[in-house]
């Protein structure tokens, strides 16, 4: 039989409301009488009922993360640095994967779980920005990523146009002239990391040669790879690769590793998100450093100031900060 409220009143020897208030963090309890409630908790192994308690404080305590793919490092990096936001207010983050799928999508957009739930922070990938502007989501919901929402919902997004640009310009430093980009078009993510790649080129008074320019049907190390075998069969290959995220800036180098040439000496890589992994190849990879710690712990104050009702009628759009860290894969 289930332990219940009444059995750890009874061995703390104090009333059902004050266990009730301990387990419920009220704050006017004295010390003696909140450590004999815990300890009859901890003996009794007494587990609260979390819907019962949810529907008394009219919320659950719980987030939702709802990214494209946990398998991905960045994706795995920034859950882990929510989730840490999260639990230091108290609250737990239940992670749900779309596979940037509509219908998975749709289904976050519609609210997901009821009323488990209380906000969600949502990456979207297959979501049109139409679809965002006229969602009723029925729960408060905070963006992640480049997609704007047209001012319904707010969103916490690195300024990747800028991003790029300090990218391309890095290459464009070294002395490079035949800079590739790996990742254009297919998602607004490429549109808008092209967008700053072209704008580089053009300050430096360089034409964009779409021959350089290759769309990818993924953003996974084996499309960096093959965007990279394509690369090197051009009648000129390019001296210098920007990628658009870490993934297949890794692809690229292995791709250039079993052709025999030297990176950077050959051809220098760029890619976008800082993950563990390019810290570690060899040669270590030159990226673009969002700060994954500031978004995780803004987009969790937005959505928690949103939940508690604050925030008012307009949305708030929040730019991460970025750096370029430069490695092995451009500096040698």
């Amino acid at each position: 039989m289930a332990t219940r409220l009444s059995d750890v009143a009874a061995r703390a020897g104090v009333s059902v409301k004050t266990v009730s208030n301990v387990i419920n963090d009220y704050p006017h309890i004295t010390a003696r009488t909140r450590a004999k409630v815990e300890a009859a908790i901890a003996a009794l192994d007494y587990k609260p009922n979390v819907s019962a308690r949810s529907l008394r404080k009219g919320r659950s305590d719980f987030i939702a993360l709802a990214i494209p793919e946990m398998g991905s490092p960045y994706f795995a990096e920034l859950g882990a640095a929510i989730s840490r936001a999260a639990k230091r207010r108290g609250i737990t983050v239940l992670i749900d994967q779309t596979e940037g799928e509509s219908a998975a999508e749709r289904f976050v957009l519609d609210g997901m779980r009821g009323q488990l739930i209380d906000g969600i922070i949502f990456s979207p990938l297959a979501t049109a920005p139409a679809k965002l502007t006229s969602a009723d989501t029925g729960k408060p919901l905070v963006l992640l990523g480049e997609r704007p929402a047209g001012g319904q919902f707010d969103r916490v997004a690195v300024d990747s146009v800028r991003a790029s640009y300090d990218a391309t310009t890095h290459l464009l430093s070294l002395g490079r002239h035949r800079i590739a980009a790996i990742g254009v078009g297919g998602t607004s993510t490429g549109a808008v990391r092209r967008k700053g790649y072209r704008k580089a080129l053009k300050a430096a008074g360089m034409p964009h040669d779409p021959a350089l320019e290759l769309a990818a049907t993924g953003y996974h190390r084996l499309d960096g790879a093959a965007s990279m075998r394509e690369l090197l069969a051009l009648p000129e290959p390019p001296d210098a690769v920007f990628c658009f995220n870490d993934l297949l800036a890794l692809g690229a180098l292995r791709t250039l590793a079993d052709a025999g040439l030297r990176v950077p000496e050959d051809i220098a890589v760029v890619g976008f998100d800082d993950i563990e992994d390019g810290r570690y190849h060899s040669p270590s990879l030159t990226t673009i450093s969002p700060d994954k710690e500031w978004l995780a712990d803004n987009a969790v104050a937005l959505l928690l100031d949103r939940i508690a009702g604050n925030g008012g009628s307009t949305h708030r759009d929040l730019t991460v900060p970025h750096t370029l860290q430069i490695r092995e894969s451009t500096a040698g």
